[in-house]
């Protein structure tokens, strides 16, 4: 939102905020409550349409603006997903050159991605459906312990895509878990990505609370997918996910 659109909305909520400070407000004998559908049927007011009318099309032109291109769509799906699997690896590769050295692992949760995105062209506007939340990358220090509680619990609820790593999941549990590669090792400790919510425990992800330490990125996430996107449309690349097999799930 630019500048002057900041501020007509700041000036229109200063606007309404002093007429509503004019008049004591009386309450009425008979207070009720009436069902007002919001629908087609309630006739635009055209003062408020002409005040609001240079603002929408700033705002649809933005949303509107096409950023990619997929070649197919990116949706979601347990343990591992194109959808997942594209999010949590563009966290790595937006969030290491702020961070300045590698991050080891990051995370995501299905009820985070709102939509998934579509075939054809992707707009602007299709990163804030998925994306609707002003949430902010952040890397945590997490001990050995805390890394294989976290990964017990991908694999207890199947929504939790983990990038940079592989796992097997045996009656319910993660076992023979790789990072980078490697063994996982609980006397380690090891840096993960993800965003503010999580790391607060959001998604019964309390575990992420007993973190050693937290860093700040200085990204948003909605601002990591966009920029993630516009990088490999300016590469010449389309809108697609690493699908190797990232999760093997024994009967």
């Amino acid at each position: 939102m630019n500048n002057h659109l900041t501020k007509g909305l700041g000036a229109l909520l200063l606007v309404l905020s002093l007429a509503s400070c004019q008049r004591t407000l009386v309450s009425s004998p008979a207070l009720g409550t009436t069902d007002v559908p919001v629908d087609q049927s309630i006739t635009a007011d055209p003062q408020l349409e002409a005040q609001i009318a240079p603002y929408r099309a700033q705002v649809t032109s933005k949303m509107t603006e096409v950023v990619g291109t997929a070649p197919v769509a990116l949706s979601k799906g347990d343990y591992e997903s194109p959808l997942g699997n594209f999010v949590v690896d563009l966290q790595l590769a937006q969030s290491e050159p702020l961070y300045g050295k590698p991050i080891d692992l990051s995370l995501t949760t299905n009820g985070g991605l709102r939509v998934p995105l579509p075939e054809g062209e992707i707009t602007t506007g299709h990163v804030f459906e998925l994306m609707p939340f002003e949430n902010e990358l952040l890397v945590l220090t997490l001990k050995g312990e805390t890394v294989q509680q976290l990964f017990d619990y991908a694999a207890e609820r199947k929504n939790a895509p983990i990038g940079n790593a592989t796992y097997t999941v045996a009656l319910g549990k993660a076992k023979d878990i790789k990072i980078a590669g490697k063994p996982f090792d609980p006397r380690q400790t090891y840096t993960l990505v993800t965003s503010n919510y999580l790391a607060g425990g959001g998604d019964d992800l309390s575990m992420l609370k007993d973190a050693v330490k937290t860093e700040t990125v200085g990204l948003l996430l909605r601002d990591a997918i966009l920029q993630e996107i516009k990088q490999r449309t300016a590469a010449g690349k389309p809108v697609a996910a690493d699908t190797t097999k990232r999760v093997t799930v024994l009967p």
